[in-house]
Parts: C-alpha cells; structure tokens; sequence
C-alpha cells in the first residue's frame, strides 16, 4: 500500500483549497475597507448623545436602512445582534416567553441548527411542549405533519429556510401559508445559509415574522448577525441590560460590524443570480464526479433543491473525522457537517433524521463552494477524495477486501 503520508499523486500542494463556506467565508475587501473608520477615527457609543455619538449613531442606522433594503423589510424591523445563534435565540425565547400567556406549543423540525435546537430543549424544561416534525429521506419538512402538530396553544413555529449541513431548501413561502392559517401562530426562519445566497426578500414571503441571518455567511465580519421582526410581532429580550434596539437587545451596538455586514449583503444581493448560476454547475461537475467515481458514495440532500454550493456525501466503510483529516492534511478545508457541532463525536442529527444509520452517518464529508472556488478546485479535491476513501477503507475492518 502507497503510504499516504508521502504519496507524490497529491502534491497539492502548493495551494490550499478552502470548501468549508457554509462554517464561514473570508471578509471581503470592500465590507472591510467599510468598516475602516469605525474600527479608528469614529469610534463614539451609538447611545452617547454628544457629537461623537451622533457621528457612530448615523452610521449604524444607515447599515440598518441598507440591510432593511435588501431584504425588503422596513428599518424599523432590523435588530442587531451578535450573530446568527443569537439571532436564533432571540428570535424562538424571545417569541415563546411573549406569547406564553397564549400557549406554551412550539413547532420546529428535527434537523435544524443546535441554536434553534437546543433553544427548544430548553425551552421544554421550562414548561414549554415542543414538536419536532419529520423530513423526508432528502430533508424537506413534512407538510401534513405540520398540519396535523398545529394545535389552539400553538404559538411559534421555526423552520430553517436552508439546512446547513446537508444543502435542502425548505418550502418556506407553503410552510408560511400553513402556519398562517392559525393567525396567531409567529413564524420564525432560520435564514443564516439562505441570505446572500437565496431571494429571501421579506416583502414576497410575507408570512414571516422573524428571520435570521449571519454576516460571516455572505462575506461579511464575524461577530454580527440580525434578526428581522415584522412590525406588530411582540418578543421579549433574553439580555438583561440597556433598551439598545428598541429594548430588544440589550449591550452596545457593533457599529463596524453593522457597517461592513450591510455592504457584504449589498454587494450579495447584486452577485446573487450570477454566483448562484455559477456555483451550481461546479457543484453538480462535484456530485457526478463523486457519485460517478467513488464506489459506495451517496449525496445527502435533495438533488436539486438544494443551495448552490452545498453537497454533502456519505462514503461507506469509513469515519468522516478521519477523511476531514487527511483532506486537510493535503491542503483541502471541508467538514462533516456542522461547525458548530465539531466537537461531538455523536453522528449528525440531520443524518439521522433523513433516515442513514449510525455507521454511514459518521462517515459524512460536506463540502460548501464560495466565490474563489474554481472548477480546478473541484477536480482536485475529487482526486484528493478518491485516494483518501480508498486508503482509509483499505484500513478499515468493516470494508469487504475484494
């Protein structure tokens, strides 16, 4: 057997390739240089009411009229917030102590975000009852199990817009209607991996309430998200503190990161459809390739609808923290699912509840496209996947020697 570790097929490398942008994605120059003067010279507390305040203060409500913008909402419905968990959180808590006077039922599904997730359970040991629907083999939530979990108590249903590890795009716009025929219900979405990516315009789907996203998703800094909350939609704050946007989230507003979040989503928003084009070919030239080359592979997700840069497979006889591994050993950045999930050496929940058993769920790569990703890149990481996958079964005494 060819020791791995001093193969010449590859090389690679005298570069490395990054496929890991649904974990997160550079910062790119033109958020940054927005973001410049507030990192330096303007550098007041948007809450002072002195000059340098106001100064701070105008800046960060224009990133809010440019975010509203984009996504067709009005100023006024933009929060701020440390990022997409905290979006998350806010938005589900936030929901669920308002209403709670009203019902104490919640609805989300069984492969959503840890942040959305872990919220729900929580929320259950404070006397709140949670539904968690099932999705199909591809991950799409099931309709009639969301109609049939609707109940009089019902007072908040969360479904992500797009899954983050496997690619699925939810039916939002059918979902919205269905929970909408119970007109006190909230409907919030987890729109983190969909905004900048996907037409998310809040003045087409209308039946959402809340909605979160995340800059460091779409090119934009780390350490900002946002939380759209349709007027009339009543949320209690989880931070306990100052009345910063409107009393909803307490602590000093990130001015930089406001700024440079509202011209990373300006500048997506005008790349979308061309990006989007773009990263779907080199995404499907990945999945023939792998689905065609590596003997029992599988692609996680629905085939089409799906986010453009996102394929996620299974390969069978291996471990997915070894293939991460070694890939990276070779200069290529992918992951098993979740970075927020990295830790655990528990199987994906999305796999599971798509129906994979334990062993194919362990051995999952999910590889995420970005703007700098090249049809060479792609080419070379399927090489890279083929020696690796074989390698590692060659090792592995599940793998039927042949």
């Amino acid at each position: 057997m060819v020791n791995f570790w001093i193969s010449e097929v590859y090389d690679i490398m005298n570069k490395r390739i990054y496929l890991d942008h649904a974990a997160t994605t550079y910062l790119r120059q033109e958020a940054f240089s927005a973001m410049m003067p507030y990192l330096g010279e303007i550098y007041g507390n948007p809450s002072s009411i002195h000059a340098f305040g106001f100064e701070a203060r105008r800046a960060l409500e224009a990133a809010r009229a440019q975010i509203a913008e984009v996504l067709g909402a009005k100023t006024e419905e933009i929060l701020f917030t440390s990022g997409g968990t905290e979006s998350d959180n806010l938005a589900v808590r936030g929901a669920a102590q308002a209403k709670k006077g009203k019902g104490r039922h919640i609805i989300t599904s069984q492969i959503e975000h840890p942040a959305v997730m872990k919220t729900c359970r929580a929320l259950e040991k404070e006397g709140f009852e949670v539904t968690y629907l099932p999705v199909d083999q591809d991950g799409i939530v099931n309709l009639e199990a969301l109609k049939a979990a609707l109940r009089e108590d019902t007072i908040l249903v969360s479904i992500m817009a797009a899954n983050n590890e496997i690619g699925t795009i939810e039916p939002i716009e059918e979902i919205g209607r269905i929970v909408k025929e119970k007109s006190k219900v909230y409907f919030h979405v987890d729109a983190v991996q969909a905004v900048g990516v996907m037409d998310m315009s809040l003045d087409r789907l209308i039946d959402v309430d809340l909605m979160s996203f995340s800059a460091h998703k779409f090119y934009g800094p780390a350490g900002i998200g946002g939380l759209f909350v349709r007027k009339g939609t009543r949320l209690s704050s989880i931070l306990t503190g100052g009345s910063q946007e409107k009393g909803k989230r307490a602590g000093t507003e990130n001015v930089a990161g406001a700024v440079g979040m509202a011209e990373a989503l300006k500048l997506a928003a005008q790349e979308r459809e061309e990006e989007a084009v773009r990263l779907s070919e080199l995404r499907d030239h990945l999945i023939e390739r792998v689905l065609g080359e590596i003997p029992d592979s599988r692609l996680n997700g629905h085939r089409q609808k799906r986010l453009p840069g996102n394929a996620n497979f299974s390969f069978d006889y291996i471990e997915g923290e070894s293939l991460v591994m070694r890939m990276s050993a070779l200069g290529i950045a992918g992951s098993t699912g979740s970075a927020c999930s990295s830790a655990s050496l528990n199987p994906s929940h999305v796999l599971l509840a798509i129906g994979l058993k334990h062993e194919t769920a362990h051995g999952s790569y999910r590889v995420t496209l970005g703007k700098a990703t090249t049809r060479q890149d792609i080419d070379d990481t399927v090489e890279a996947l083929k020696s690796v996958v074989k390698e590692l079964r060659d090792m592995s005494p599940l793998c039927q020697k042949g």
